[in-house]
């Protein structure tokens, strides 16, 4: 029996009417009506300290959002994940990320197995194997240490780990570099191949199935490069495997004793604190991947056990629901203020997007609501010289996270400070403005004064932090994976599933036959578009460089 939509509930009904209550709402009323709203709105976890009184609500706003979340069953859908129960309903499978952070002395028991001992099994063996690396112990075929990681992958195999090694680059050792190949362009393996030494190098190839048609085509080209230059018997010193395919990894040539596994109830986006992170694991070492681990697992039992008023993962949910549903919003910004965060948004938008990106409830229904946000941004103080002037003064409504931390990477004279000083007055700048007045009384010329005048009203989440440490950023990705997770629980949509990815796979698999064949393909396979590009692409392809042959 169908559920009732979640836009038929009277709590949803309670927000649309609030809201059209509300439009004329300004963050400079709500801030002058209470002095101690930029203290009162906040909330804090572990080392997250969570500024969200900048945002367009009242009390009012958020205790009819927490009663949504309520009504919605963010808890029960919480406990159910937590305990195994099988939340991703398409694939009927257990969504268990949370278990890859639980501390060795933890028990979990799904379908009759502790998953929480498997997975210390593996990161026992992914710690000796990082150690024997790091070390110089694990040598090439020709006797030399390993100065190079390569990580081959893709999706979550490839951004989670790229991601935090570029997060975590300050506490990396820095006599072995780590690089990451995605794309199936080749042009990505070969320049990340191009300068290096293949005695100095170590491939992981990371893919769950040994199937994944982007990775095991570069793994093949790595694996070209590397024989043409030490011979066949080298391929055992020079590649490990994160996977699941016991058979195919040893087809390939890697002693499945190299092999790291994972499990069905880890999703690629969910992936990085498994066996996916080995890369990751080599270049910062066994104990910091731990402590990063450990603080995945505050976030995940502040998440579990905090009241909802007081939890960020929810209130970072809820307020998302909000501008998404009720306020029009269509996208989100995240905003770092570091440069070792240069992937985290990339990182953010396959978990948020992939995650909430449907179209239909857990029943099968179309629904009627609007979804998943698209997320973008790029570190500070960067966009501030791009597009931050859409946001200032353009027509669209674009919440912002800020992100920031209290000590730099790098202490460089008055950097940081500079850099912080830019945190807080953008998210000033953004919820005030400049009346026309303010811009008058500066004596600017009446001509420009339009054009000089900042409407504000623009809110933003600040979150702050000590600093950029593997524990603190732990912390901050487990807080938008369950802020990925309550909006998904509100919407009724399958947040652990992704068949559109998967009919491009197919699709894509396919048209490479096709291209690969003597002749195009008949009349009828594709539409006419794609039929037309196919047939133009074997063309082009087959001309020379001057074009003389067409």
């Amino acid at each position: 029996m169908s559920r009732t939509p979640v836009d038929g509930s009277p709590a949803w009904q309670a927000l649309a009417d609030h809201a059209a209550a509300n439009r004329s709402t300004t963050l400079r009323d709500l801030f002058a009506a209470d002095d101690d709203r930029g203290n009162r709105l906040t909330a804090e976890a572990g080392d997250l300290y969570l500024d969200y009184s900048k945002h367009l609500v009242t009390d009012e706003t958020l205790a009819l959002l927490l009663r949504l979340a309520e009504d919605a069953g963010v808890a029960q859908r919480r406990e159910a994940m937590f305990a195994g129960e099988h939340v991703n309903v398409t694939e009927d499978r257990a969504v268990l990320h949370v278990a890859l952070r639980m501390p060795r002395d933890a028990s979990l028991v799904v379908d009759a197995v502790d998953v929480v001992a498997e997975v210390h099994e593996v990161l026992g063996r992914m710690g000796a194997f990082a150690d024997r690396v790091r070390s110089g112990e694990w040598l090439g075929a020709t006797g030399e240490r390993i100065t190079t990681v390569v990580n081959i992958g893709i999706g979550g195999s490839d951004l989670g780990p790229s991601m935090a090694y570029e997060a975590l680059l300050d506490v990396s050792q820095r006599d072995i570099a780590c690089r990451f190949v995605s794309n199936v362009d080749g042009a990505d393996i070969a320049e990340a191949t191009r300068d290096l030494d293949p005695a100095r190098t170590l491939f992981v190839i990371s893919s769950k199935t040994f199937t994944t048609l982007e990775t095991l085509t570069n793994a093949h080209s790595a694996r070209e490069w590397l024989v043409a230059s030490l011979g066949e018997d080298a391929v055992a010193n020079h590649f490990v495997a994160v996977s699941t395919n016991a058979e195919g990894v040893k087809a390939f040539g890697i002693d499945p004793e190299n092999m790291f596994g994972f499990w069905d109830w880890v999703g690629g986006r969910y992936s990085m604190d498994s066996a996916i992170g080995l890369s990751l694991m080599i270049a910062i070492g066994p104990e910091a991947f731990a402590d990063m681990l450990a603080g995945f697992h505050t976030i995940d039992e502040h998440f579990r056990t905090a009241p909802f008023e007081r939890n960020l993962p929810v209130l970072q949910g809820v307020l998302g629901i909000w501008y998404r549903n009720f306020l029009g919003a269509q996208t989100k910004a995240i905003l770092a203020y570091s440069h070792h965060l240069s992937k985290l948004t990339a990182y953010l938008q396959q978990l948020d997007m992939e995650s909430n990106g449907k179209s239909v409830t857990l029943d099968g229904e179309p629904v009627s609501y609007d979804t998943g946000p698209i997320v973008w941004g790029t570190p500070g103080t960067n966009g501030q010289h791009a597009y931050y002037q859409l946001i200032h003064q353009g027509t669209t409504l674009i919440p912002a996270d800020f992100i920031g931390f209290a000590r730099a990477t790098d202490p460089l004279g008055d950097h940081h400070d500079l850099l912080m000083a830019n945190v807080f007055a953008q998210t000033e700048a953004l919820a005030f403005g400049k009346t026309r007045e303010e811009v008058e009384a500066e004596g600017v010329p009446d001509h420009q004064v339009p054009h000089r005048t900042f409407r504000g009203n623009h809110p933003t989440s600040t979150i702050l932090a000590p600093a950029l440490t593997p524990n603190t950023l732990g912390q901050l990705i487990a807080l938008y994976e369950h802020t990925v997770f309550v909006q998904g629980t509100i919407w009724d949509i399958d947040s652990f599933d992704q068949w559109g990815v998967e009919l491009g796979k197919v699709l894509a698999g396919r048209i490479a036959t096709e291209l690969a064949a003597p002749s195009d393909p008949d009349a009828g396979s594709h539409d006419s578009s794609t039929m037309t590009l196919i047939s133009r692409y074997r063309r082009l392809r087959e001309d020379d460089p001057e074009g003389t042959s067409r």
